[in-house]
């Protein structure tokens, strides 16, 4: 979990001087990460991975509602290196999303400190590394953010906490996956699959008979859907991606690339071990593997035949999702009710429509957005845009709705929007693949899918009273998917793809979310240790 150490820091002269008692700012937990490679045997095959601390997966992050992480990153390795932070918002500081287009990468052997805050923030995310196709090696972890002890949660405390980190792996190592995307092809089918950095049945998780623990179980895959459960038990679904659920139960779950979520387990089967199940979803052939739910007082091991679900079907994955709700009695990060926002009352200012779509371009496979496939420019967007460099980027490269014509093209696609908007994005996939979007810095109520063309008259169908908070979603083959969203976070924003082939090769672009005031209140200034490279080395960033 790493060396934290938790102080107030009180600006103690300052406030007695003015004659004013002391308050303390939101506790501080510093961390500090190491970046090595080192041998993996994830599939029993040696591989070069990266490592934090000499950890795969990495190290846990537990944190507590509005605390601020000081994260000093140490890279050893011979390329440079980013870590970002899968759900964290980022509240007024897109500075420290650690993503190419808002921070310049790590070189090796040096050093970057990360200072940010989980700002009314609750609930299951992870980390990983966003630069140089690195998320193949390792380097991923999982995050946890406690309730303030105030505010009641909506279920009593579990006896344990597990983070179960999932997702298809290759026993390739991270070079040559990029040579294969660089050379204009896609990747082969997966390898196989992993729990926690390790292959069949290779992680245990020990639970005493009668009493209830939390899974918080995320896919921190590179291409591929699965599907969780355990043998013998039930799933009661108690938080999506921040937000607490309406507790519906559940045999397995569907967790798509990027997506992560918490369910209570209560061990109340006879005394033995039992398979805990990850399976790849819409794959022909199915990957499986295995982990063990082991009972305290069990003296036998697994057996029986390992537990199937569901494999192709995509009606039955659209089904669980619709009935996945907000718990709209339940306090968030605060202690009002997570229903006293109103979404579905509020009118949208505009609705964005975002095809994906797979062109060949230039003789080489890549993916695109509105016909855009997106190319990193020599300096960080946010960073060029903060020194007013021109030539970076321009605003509207990125088309708020897709051209049909066979023209895709290669672009560093940003977007321009405006802070407090309230908009509406439609997600609209021709494929015969499932896809995954993730947007940084926000969260956004998956108000509809469906299959077909989405048209205005969708609407009709959408839930505008409990559908979940959540910062990544999926669409299903030849489907649809409709969000509502608060631009209520001032930065520059990745908007992407949660496969990685698609994110690696184009599918993604950058919101611009922007505020004219250039107030402190609306957006934090750029970190005095703010990395500079490209076109804005040599600059300085601020001197307080």
């Amino acid at each position: 979990m790493g060396d934290y150490r938790v102080f107030c820091a009180s600006l103690v002269v300052f406030l007695l001087f003015l004659g004013n008692g002391v308050n303390c700012e939101d506790p501080y937990r510093f961390i500090t990460w190491k970046i090595t490679y080192g041998d993996i045997y994830p599939l029993g095959v040696k591989q070069q991975g990266i490592l934090i601390n000499g950890q795969f997966p990495g190290p846990q992050i537990d944190a507590v509602t509005n605390e601020n992480l000081i994260i000093s990153v140490y890279n050893y390795l011979r390329e440079p290196f980013l870590i970002s932070w899968n759900g964290i918002q980022q509240r007024r500081n897109s500075w420290q999303d650690g993503v190419y287009g808002t921070n310049c990468p790590i070189p090796p052997g040096k050093n970057f400190t990360y200072a940010l805050q989980v700002k009314d923030q609750i609930g299951s995310f992870f980390y990983f590394p966003s630069l140089g196709f690195h998320k193949a090696a390792g380097a991923f972890g999982g995050i946890r953010i406690w309730s303030r002890p105030r505010i009641p949660v909506p279920f009593p405390p579990p006896a344990g906490d597990f983070t179960v980190l999932a997702g298809d792996w290759y026993k390739r190592n991270h070079y040559q996956l990029r040579r294969i995307l660089d050379g204009g092809h896609n990747l082969p089918f997966p390898d196989g699959l992993l729990i926690n950095g390790r292959g069949w049945n290779g992680y245990t998780f020990t639970v005493d008979p009668g009493k209830t623990y939390r899974f918080r179980i995320s896919n921190v895959g590179l291409t591929t859907s699965i599907n969780f459960r355990i043998q013998g038990h039930k799933m009661k679904l108690v938080e999506v991606e921040g937000s607490h659920a309406l507790q519906n139960t559940y045999s397995d779950l569907d967790i798509h690339l990027g997506q992560s979520y918490s369910v209570l387990v209560t061990a109340d089967q006879p005394a033995k071990d039992y398979y805990i199940v990850v399976s790849s979803r819409f794959t022909k052939p199915v990957l499986t593997t295995t982990a063990i739910l082991h009972y305290s007082n069990s003296w036998q091991g697994v057996s029986g035949p390992i537990p199937g679900g569901p494999t192709t079907q995509i009606d039955w994955s659209l089904n669980q999702a619709r009935s996945f709700r907000w718990n709209l009695t339940a306090s968030g990060p605060r202690p009002n009710p997570q229903g006293s926002y109103h979404y579905g009352l509020i009118k949208t200012s505009r609705t964005i429509t975002l095809a994906n779509s797979g062109p060949i371009i230039n003789r080489k496979q890549r993916y695109a957005v509105n016909g855009v496939s997106y190319i990193p420019a020599d300096t960080p967007l946010k960073i060029a845009d903060y020194f007013n460099i021109p030539g970076v980027f321009s605003l509207g490269s990125m088309p708020s709705s897709p051209s049909w014509g066979n023209n895709a093209y290669l672009q560093t696609a940003v977007m321009s929007a405006n802070f407090r908007e309230f908009i509406e994005i439609v997600f609209q996939n021709w494929e015969d693949t499932v896809q995954s979007w993730h947007i940084d810095g926000h969260s956004f109520f998956v108000v509809g899918m469906d299959g077909g063309q989405w048209t205005p008259a969708s609407r009709a169908r959408y839930n505008l009273r409990d559908t979940v908070a959540r910062c990544t979603t999926q669409v299903y083959p030849k489907s649809w998917t409709a969000i509502y969203m608060a631009l209520d976070n001032v930065g520059m924003w990745n908007i992407r793809s949660e496969n990685w082939a698609r994110q690696y090769l184009g599918q993604q672009f950058y919101l611009r979310v922007y505020s004219p005031a250039h107030s402190w209140r609306d957006e934090l200034p750029i970190p005095k240790n703010a990395l500079l490279c490209g076109r804005a080395r040599g600059r300085h960033t601020r001197p307080f």
